[in-house]
């Protein structure tokens, strides 16, 4: 169990609600970034102490997704369990931690609106993840490779664009301006944010190259999360698992060559 060390310094909102002190774990597959880092993020920049189980322990994972016992069993990693409350599904973990460590607008709409900016995040994810897995997700990259240059073909060309400049608009059009995704502070979303550019830089960067130069407010909200504190300092820790290609973000050359 750690906690990391440093005061965020991004304006946090105001905290209607407080998680009481719980134990918190996070489970998720060691050897990948995959869904459970946009949940590592938001923990490691609120300062919440936890357990990254799965790089523990693989094996307890499978155990509590098999244990009988669990009334509301989740689905898949990455879930969360903060003393008896199993939180499943990254949107769901986020919203959670949003409510109780000021990640998030504490009224309704501010709060609503946070949510869905999240799961339209979850829905690019998965296209981003069918770029090099478009058939199947049991089958390996390589039997499905004629396909994923379809899609790859079609999501570089259509789909990429439509969200990233959709995620621009929305710091565009913030009325309290562009330095967050939501109002005058900082959210969970714009942790998410940080990670879809760095992860798109990593498995697409000829074509990140391309449209980085009409994405001016969201490359400048990557580099403001960067270098917050608890981030920069997570980002420099073992605990920050590299891109590689078994996560959702991979590098193919032959995608990323496609024009």
């Amino acid at each position: 169990m750690h906690a990391p060390c440093g005061a965020a310094l991004a304006p946090r909102h105001n905290l209607l609600n407080s998680a009481p002190i719980m134990e918190t774990t996070l489970y998720y597959w060691p050897e990948i970034q995959g869904r459970g880092e946009f949940v590592r993020l938001a923990l490691e920049h609120a300062a919440v102490p936890y357990t990254d189980l799965g790089r523990q322990d693989e094996a307890a994972i499978e155990a509590f997704l098999d244990d009988a016992g669990i009334a509301t069993p989740p689905f898949a990693p990455p879930f969360l369990v903060v003393g008896t409350m199993v939180i499943p599904q990254t949107a769901n973990i986020l919203l959670y931690l949003g409510q109780h460590y000021g990640l998030a607008p504490q009224d309704e709409a501010g709060g609503l609106w946070t949510h869905s900016l999240q799961l339209t995040v979850a829905d690019f994810v998965v296209e981003i993840h069918d770029t090099h897995h478009p058939i199947a997700s049991g089958e390996y990259y390589e039997d499905q490779r004629t396909e994923a240059l379809r899609r790859a073909q079609d999501f570089l060309t259509h789909r990429a664009p439509k969200f990233l400049r959709y995620f621009e608009h929305v710091l565009d059009r913030n009325p309290a301006g562009p330095a967050w995704a939501v109002r005058d502070a900082l959210t969970y979303v714009d942790l998410s944010l940080f990670q879809i550019v760095a992860g798109l830089r990593y498995a697409f960067p000829r074509h990140m190259q391309r449209y980085e130069h009409e994405l001016p407010h969201l490359v400048a909200l990557h580099d403001r999360v960067a270098a917050l504190p608890n981030i920069a300092a997570y980002l420099r820790s073992p605990r920050r698992i590299p891109f590689s290609t078994l996560g959702i973000f991979r590098h193919y050359p032959e995608l990323d060559a496609l024009t």
